[in-house]
């Protein structure tokens, strides 16, 4: 075959295309340049930096496969960058990861894929595509710790069946750098990409307020019962189930306080004790199906955040609404902006983006 292989310059990405080409199939790398030049080379630990496509480019002549670089750091400023500023100004909590595999990674590789004449693109992320009754499914990769499926749950089923997963049954990353070194890959030992790739060190409010500055105002932070318990500068630094940056906030006696709620209309930062966060009812929009949707309650997995494992929940679709209720077992917290992707068993059901929950009581609101 013809593959597409979308090289960050990582040793997975890296170890894709060298298997795909010794497998015998014409392999093309191609790296997406995601944001400017200079300041992606001074980034290190980032994907889709400078010195990555540097590596991309000496892997792709190691393995004697051409190699393109795309410049999509106007379309990644558009997709990604401006719908983070704005889903933390509405008192959200988005996960750009996805927003960027839904748009710029999947829609523009694949379309290149297709004007290259490849029969399928392949990325190094940690999942497994299998071939199912009904076509291909999405399911959760061999290693339960590098498992990535969360993140590619807003994946087309169009999409899915263009796409390939070579690393999804490896059993950990120590193979894959295993494979790496066989092969005489440079990128062998290159430490893996942290944080968020336009994030600088980590401080998401500096580039929110750059984009939203009135995400970046101070406001109150209120008590559940209405008490104004502090100040905060601005309401980009929290996020629901957070103890951490509430100051004098953090406790109501000897009680410790969490943020319950953002309300983003009065720059507020909501807080109660630990044992009023959990929701017994989480609204679901944006839902993208890999699967049939359900057309009643149906009993299944959710993830609500990346680092949870999947949790026994009730599921049911109003399709007029485009809502998805879902209903855990054991009441969870749930941060809106969030994924929530459904699970049955391994296999990726579907995924969507969660609401405010209905049971949150906000003070003050209409």
């Amino acid at each position: 075959m013809r593959i597409l292989v979308a090289m960050s310059g990582g040793v997975d990405s890296s170890v894709v295309a060298g298997l795909l080409r010794e497998q015998g199939h014409e392999v093309i790398g191609a790296t997406l340049q995601l944001y400017d030049h200079g300041a992606a080379t001074a980034k290190k630990g980032a994907c889709c930096a400078g010195q990555d496509i540097h590596d991309a480019r000496r892997v792709a002549d190691t393995l004697d496969i051409p190699h393109y670089v795309l410049d999509r750091e106007a379309r990644f400023q558009d997709a990604v960058v401006r719908d983070f500023a704005d889903s933390y100004a509405r008192g959200e909590t988005p996960i750009p990861c996805i927003r960027c595999n839904q748009t710029v990674k999947f829609q523009d590789l694949v379309a290149l894929a297709r004007d290259l004449g490849a029969e399928a693109l392949a990325t190094g992320h940690y999942a497994r595509r299998v071939e199912g009754a009904d076509g291909p499914e999405l399911h959760r990769a061999a290693d339960p710790a590098r498992d990535q499926s969360y993140f590619l749950a807003a994946t087309t089923p169009a999409q899915l069946a263009f796409s390939r997963f070579p690393l999804g049954d490896y059993p950990d990353k120590a193979a894959v750098r295993a494979v790496a070194a066989r092969l005489g890959l440079a990128v062998a030992e290159k430490p893996d990409s942290q944080d968020i790739c336009f994030v600088p060190a980590g401080h998401y409010h500096d580039v929110v307020a750059r984009h939203r500055p009135d995400a970046a105002e101070a406001g109150e932070i209120i008590h559940l019962d209405g008490r104004v318990l502090g100040r905060h500068a601005g309401i980009a630094r929290y996020t629901v189930g957070q103890g951490r940056g509430l100051g004098m906030a953090s406790r109501d006696g000897d009680q410790p306080l969490y943020v319950a709620a953002l309300d983003a209309g009065r720059r507020r930062v909501v807080v109660g004790p630990r044992a009023a966060l959990p929701q017994a009812e989480v609204l679901v929009g944006e839902m993208n199906w890999l699967a049939h949707p359900p057309r009643g309650p149906l009993r299944c997995q959710v993830k609500l955040r990346a680092r949870e494992v999947p949790q026994p929940a009730m599921v049911e679709w109003d399709a007029a609404a485009g809502l998805l209720r879902v209903v855990p077992a054991v009441p969870a917290i749930a941060a809106p902006g969030q994924a929530c992707v459904l699970y049955d068993g391994d296999r990726v059901l579907g995924g969507g983006f969660i609401r405010r929950a209905a049971a949150t009581a906000v003070p003050g609101a209409a």
